[in-house]
């Protein structure tokens, strides 16, 4: 049985970060500090902690530097929303964002209405999100951005091709619909109201599983030959499972894999989207500059 390609997350990001070393000693050169990104966490959880591990560790290899507000699960809303303000107007650091899940009292769209938009690495201050529906993107919410680099890396593009995606969330789903339609696919998105996700799903030449769901696609879901990006990761006692069922590499043309596949390029584009809000603050203090 011929296996799908493996669709290396690591391999894509790994690319992405050479590209952004290049930029980070340019900009050294040019006499400006390395960037600093700002990140609000008021969670207890482990999976949590993993994540900003894993943000730390990536930006300590590029030289950057990261400032966490650790706030705990029991920080009131307000306290919360004065550690986004603060970071925000902090002339020293570049790049805002909040680490999701926030406590349940907490509510996750009013604080991210509170981060500068210049600054909003993440991609969901409605400014940016407006931005990319208008097809004027700037800061792209990281998920999407990262599976459309993806496809990029292995010489997939989405142009003319039947895309589907399972997910509707603001953070990934629709924003990859948006970004795979920009680079002209035709896009159908599916949802828990969506009947016969299977027939639908088997029309996908690109399907993205953003569900939130272990193993919600199974082999006989898949379009032979399809290109298949799993989004899910899901910690039980028998390891990380995605949203794909592994079978699914025997019937798809290409599969990323858990872990390994989406989310390091999420990481990879979260500091990509700290360089480029790094470098417009650069230029638009020269324009100022000028202009006095």
């Amino acid at each position: 049985m011929t296996r799908a390609l493996l669709l290396d997350g690591r391999s894509a990001a790994a690319q992405v970060h050479e590209r952004l070393r290049r930029r980070l000693a340019e900009r050294v050169r040019r006499g400006l500090r390395p960037p600093v990104l700002g990140i609000v966490w008021a969670s207890e959880d482990e999976a949590t902690a993993a994540y900003i591990r894993a943000k730390r560790r990536a930006a300590a290899r590029l030289g950057v530097e990261v400032r966490v507000r650790r706030l705990g699960s029991q920080a009131p809303a307000a306290e919360v929303a004065a550690a986004v303000r603060g970071l925000s107007a902090d002339r020293n650091v570049d790049g805002v964002l909040v680490q999701s899940p926030l406590p349940r009292h907490v509510d996750f769209e009013d604080i991210v209405q509170l981060i500068d938009p210049a600054k909003d690495v993440d991609g969901f201050h409605p400014l940016n999100a407006g931005r990319l529906f208008r097809g004027r993107p700037a800061l792209v919410p990281c998920t999407a951005a990262g599976i459309l680099e993806l496809l990029r890396h292995h010489g997939i593009d989405p142009a003319g091709r039947r895309a589907v995606v399972v997910g509707r969330s603001n953070l990934v789903g629709r924003p990859t619909a948006l970004l795979l339609e920009q680079h002209h696919a035709t896009v159908t998105v599916c949802h828990s109201r969506t009947r016969d996700l299977a027939e639908v799903t088997r029309q996908a030449e690109i399907l993205v599983v953003a569900a939130g769901r272990p193993w919600l696609i199974g082999p006989e879901m898949v379009r032979p030959g399809a290109v298949v990006v799993d989004v899910g990761i899901h910690r039980t006692e028998a390891g990380l499972l995605g949203d794909v069922h592994p079978d699914v590499a025997g019937v798809a043309g290409a599969l990323s894999p858990v872990p390994g596949g989406v989310g390091p390029m999420t990481v990879a584009m979260l500091l990509q989207n700290l360089v480029d809000a790094a470098e417009r603050r650069a230029a638009e203090a020269v324009d100022a500059t000028w202009a006095r």
